[in-house]
């Protein structure tokens, strides 16, 4: 393997591990890309998640109405409405079951 090639490889792994290390969660499963997370939240659980440099948590489900915490911030989000700006990112819920709450966070 020449030095080029090497060099492509290192940079590669390297940019791979930044992207893992921008997602973390408990309760919850991350789905990120370079500027938006889909989040899963468990229902039922202290769920959480650390996404884009912020914490995000699920507080609490009434119908399509999802209360979550997001930079800080309490936020009340309608299933399928367009996001809430907070903390430089755009917040929505996409879509709600008996068992979990699927989010997509982004830049």
């Amino acid at each position: 393997m020449n030095r080029l090639t090497a060099a492509r490889l290192a940079s590669g792994l390297a940019l791979g591990l930044v992207l893992l290390a921008g997602c973390g969660s408990e309760g919850s499963n991350t789905d990120c890309g370079l500027d938006a997370c889909t989040v899963t939240f468990d229902r039922g659980v202290d769920a959480k998640a650390s996404v884009l440099g912020v914490d995000a948590k699920l507080v609490g489900v009434d119908g399509d109405k999802v209360t979550v915490e997001v930079a800080g911030e309490s936020l009340s989000l309608t299933v399928g409405e367009q996001g809430t700006d907070v903390g430089g990112l755009n917040v929505a819920v996409q879509s709600v079951t008996d068992t979990e709450v699927v989010m997509k966070i982004s830049r």
